[in-house]
């Protein structure tokens, strides 16, 4: 089963503020999301309903996933000292 991805507006904003060589490492860890939305190393957020977190570098991914639609939403892509505020 394939996950659509999508992104909500301030995490497209937040991916396009990043440089050219993060934007490359952090892409196909988003798009392997559509394939396994609950990878090895994935964080379920304590206190928040259907959050996820994924590590990449010193960058954080934070999404939900909306099975019953197959959807997976990217909500903040962010440095790892921001991504919490």
């Amino acid at each position: 089963m394939t996950y659509r991805i999508e992104f909500a507006k301030p995490a497209v904003k937040q991916f396009k503020a990043l440089s050219p060589q993060d934007q490359q490492r952090l892409k196909p860890k988003i798009d392997a999301l559509a394939q396994e939305p609950r990878p090895a190393g994935m964080v379920k957020l304590s206190g928040e309903d259907d959050l996820y977190r994924i590590r990449v570098g010193d960058y954080r991914i934070i999404y939900t996933i909306q099975d019953t639609q197959l959807l997976v939403l990217v909500l903040k892509v962010r440095h790892r000292r921001e991504v919490y505020r």
